[in-house]
């Protein structure tokens, strides 16, 4: 029985086997490139800042709100 023939049927994987299966696993990942990674950074920021907008703009609506209906 071979270690993937072990694995298969829930028996431990040997350290070794691991790391040559994250290694080739690693060789088929298709890495971004420098302006991908930023044109995301700059995507995720602006999403990030609208979101603190609409949710800074309804805590303030709603404890304005609150402090006209209870104070």
């Amino acid at each position: 029985m071979s270690d993937r023939d072990s694995a298969a049927h829930g028996g431990r994987t040997s350290p070794a086997t691991f790391i040559r299966q994250v290694v080739a696993e690693l060789r088929k990942v298709v890495w971004p490139t420098r302006p991908m990674v930023a044109n995301y950074f700059v995507v995720v920021m602006v999403f990030v800042l609208v979101m603190m907008a609409i949710v800074a703009g309804l805590d303030y609506g709603f404890g304005k709100a609150m402090f006209k209906i209870f104070g």
